[in-house]
């Protein structure tokens, strides 16, 4: 909770208090039969201090509207204009419609997959072009053995809760982020205290523990939204899609839920193609699927019945079944994290949100990405390249740099491997949303393909192999390393670690394997510790992550050395950095941060309009023959055949529809400009947001609108070169 909040809250109690006392003192007077002259003043001072609380009431909203990203009304009067304009603009609609639809899926009409076209377009040539990535693409269904050693089949969990009546599920974090927000926006006579600890709730939501979690569920009393019954306590459901490969339905699978691991299980072959060399990026843009989302209302019992397995439908187009993933893994050398093209996006500055200000109640802020990366905030410099190169990307898309800001991962919510991680998350009606995820996965992905699936559990500065000991069928048998070639051999000190089979075998007995891998598995300082230890006391407790326990290790059972050799090459795993952009949701908010509506002329009606980028409108421009004329529509199909040769998306309209009309009409679609023909030479060209016009001549229309659209030059740039043209008559 931000100080001004937590200061209106407290003024606001205050007056509370002063109300409630000078509603006794009248009540007071009454009783004793006071004179009407003394009632009267104390009944004024009364209305005073409700009129000074009404007021502190409306700042109270105002700031707790501000904090949650508007009034809720508003958002969602908001919300509703541009989700109708999508659907009837056929921007998108719900799949399966005819068939009351399923929630969770939809389709891209044409003006949706030209946007989706472009915008990928646009990835591909900010990333894959200009950092010289390799691109793959991999099929959708994945075996069973390359997610299970990815940890995917064990832990790509979401904590449901399940109404103990009818069986509906619901996302638990969801259920306990909507509770604060909708007690933080409706009851503004809260105490500050309350206000602070809900707000504090809604911080560290991503860091409580599955009994946390349901703590806090039941100690608010949240129960189901559609129902009001007792929920369930929180429970891991895994959202991957299950099937099989092949007619006898013996090799299982999935479909994939992130494109990652295809790049992963084919690093072996990219670093070949690559020359051998580090660091080199690749890149996947392909469907990926998650379970997150239910069945609608149906009509039948039978289909109502199957969609209480699912999770209740939330946010649209913001949480779907099926979506397009844009994925980037920079492969990189663990010893040097430094970035070549770092110094281009240091100097940028925008909304940042560590965890510290998060965990402390406090709002993210400017902060300049190369004082973030020199002072440890964002991990490395790699990742902070990407950090810039997305913030630039987001916003030449057409992303409100207001409402866009990098959130750190806290503590619980990183996953265990991952040395740091970041959230481009875009504000829009649903609160802040997360469309990019930036993070520094370690060596831990390709390790998990070499090594068997090991799970690498970071337990304070040491990491802990967790591997299975009954998992051997799952490993690859493939090293996937990259290799450091020394000019001379290099004398090198390797630590030695060598388990007493026998003596841990009388200790522990079947479980001997897991202890001597733990064992196998430490890093250099807990190894060092240890000996040093079992030096001195013989003894020392251990935790084997496997087993669940801490366990002791005798002096007898390991000997721990360093010995010095020789070596002519360095073998290491390397490190990832992966950039993951969900793009439907980026789309999603690019819709709401370019939508806006405007007086018509006659002031009679509100018209829509989308104020796309030229970059990715679905539609660059259209040609209008101001009316009906042979000449006109002559010279219009022929600028109609020079744009498409330009590769210039447009649309021609020739009917006798007022010119008014059509430029609302194309304005609802978010065209940038319209190309009106009102004589056989030159023509004008319409700025969709300004409604401003230049004359051109014919024959160099789609130069003009090409260097605009393609960012060579800026409308801007264009007006100073050409006459304006006044047509205020003609327009919307």
């Amino acid at each position: 909770m931000d100080a001004v909040e937590e200061a209106l809250r407290r003024a606001l109690a205050e007056k509370q208090t002063a109300v409630e006392a000078q509603g006794s003192a009248v009540r007071d007077l009454k009783a004793a039969g006071a004179g009407k002259a003394e009632i009267d003043s104390a009944v004024e001072t009364l209305n005073a201090l409700k009129h000074e609380k009404a007021s502190i009431e409306r700042q109270l909203q105002v700031a707790v509207s501000s904090n949650g990203s508007g009034n809720a009304v508003n958002r969602e009067a908001f919300r509703q204009a541009v989700v109708n304009t999508l659907e009837r603009r056929l921007f998108y609609i719900p799949s399966f419609k005819i068939y009351r639809g399923v929630a969770g899926l939809y389709d891209y009409g044409p003006p949706g997959c030209a946007v989706k076209s472009n915008v990928l377009a646009f990835w591909r040539q900010h990333f894959v072009l200009e950092e010289n990535m390799l691109e793959v693409d991999c099929p959708c269904v994945t075996p069973e053995i390359v997610l299970k050693a990815s940890g995917h089949v064990d832990k790509f969990t979401d904590l449901m809760v399940k109404d103990e009546k009818t069986g509906t599920c619901y996302r638990a974090d969801h259920l306990l982020k909507d509770f604060c927000k909708e007690k933080l926006e409706k009851d503004l006579s809260m105490t500050a205290e309350k206000a602070a600890e809900l707000n504090h709730v809604l911080a560290v939501l991503d860091d409580l523990s599955v009994d946390e979690l349901g703590a806090k569920i039941k100690e608010y009393g949240i129960a189901a939204p559609d129902t009001k019954n007792p929920l369930s306590d929180p429970y891991p459901f895994n959202l991957m899609f299950q099937t099989s490969i092949g007619p006898s339905g013996l090799s299982p699978g999935y479909m994939r839920p992130e494109t990652a691991q295809g790049i992963f299980v084919n690093f072996k072959d990219l670093y070949y193609y690559n020359g051998n060399k580090l660091p080199f990026a690749a890149a996947q843009i392909g469907q990926a699927f998650r379970n997150e989302v239910s069945y609608p209302s149906l009509n039948t019992a039978k289909l109502r019945a199957y969609a209480r397995v699912f999770i209740s439908p939330r946010q649209g187009l913001l949480r779907v079944r099926e979506f397009t993933l844009a994925e980037i893994e920079h492969f990189v050398d663990p010893d040097d994290k430094a970035h070549p093209k770092y110094s281009e996006v240091a100097k940028l500055e925008f909304l940042m949100f560590p965890r510290e200000e998060q965990t402390s109640g406090q709002s993210a802020k400017r902060i300049p990405l190369s004082e973030a990366v020199s002072m440890g905030i964002v991990n490395n410099e790699t990742l902070g390249y990407f950090i810039g190169r997305v913030y630039l990307f987001l916003t030449c898309l057409g992303i409100d740099k207001e409402r866009l800001r990098f959130r750190q991962h806290l503590a619980n919510e990183m996953a265990h491997y991952a040395a740091d991680c970041w959230d481009a998350e875009i504000e829009c009606s649903y609160g802040w949303i997360e469309c990019v995820g930036i993070a520094d996965r370690s060596a831990y992905d390709l390790r998990a393909h070499t090594e068997d699936g090991e799970l690498l559990v970071r337990a304070g500065s040491r990491v802990v192999d967790c591997s299975s000991s009954n998992r051997s069928k799952d490993k690859s048998g493939v090293p996937l390393v990259a290799h450091e070639k020394f000019s001379e051999p290099r004398e090198v000190e390797k630590l030695v670690i060598a388990p007493v089979k026998k003596e841990l075998g009388l200790a522990f007995k079947g479980n001997q394997k897991m202890v001597v891998e733990a064992l196998e598995a430490m890093g250099e300082k807990e190894a060092m510790e240890m000996k040093a230890t079992l030096e001195s006391k013989g003894e020392v407790e251990f935790n084997v992550c496997t087993l669940g326990k801490t366990v002791t290790i005798k002096k007898s059972m390991v000997t721990i050395s360093k010995e010095k050799k020789k070596e002519h090459q360095r073998v290491f795993t390397p490190s990832v950095i992966e950039p993951s952009f969900g793009i439907g949701r980026i789309i999603y908010c690019l819709f709401e941060h370019s939508f806006y509506t405007r007086p018509s002329k006659a002031g009679d009606e509100q018209l829509n309009v989308f104020r796309f980028p030229p970059l990715v409108a679905p539609i660059k421009c259209t040609v209008f023959p101001l009316v009906q004329d042979q000449q006109f529509e002559k010279v219009a199909k022929l600028i109609s055949k020079s744009l498409t040769a330009a590769g210039i998306s447009h649309k021609i309209d020739i009917t006798g529809t007022s010119i008014g009309k059509r430029y609302a009409r194309t304005d609802e679609l978010g065209v940038p400009f319209a190309i009106t023909v009102d004589s056989t030479s030159t023509v004008t060209i319409r700025d969709r947001d300004s409604k401003g016009q230049i004359r051109v001549s014919v024959d160099k229309v789609a130069s003009v609108v090409k260097e605009v659209t393609d960012g060579y030059s800026t409308l801007a740039d264009v007006l100073r070169r050409y006459p304006t043209h006044s047509s205020v008559s003609v327009d919307d």
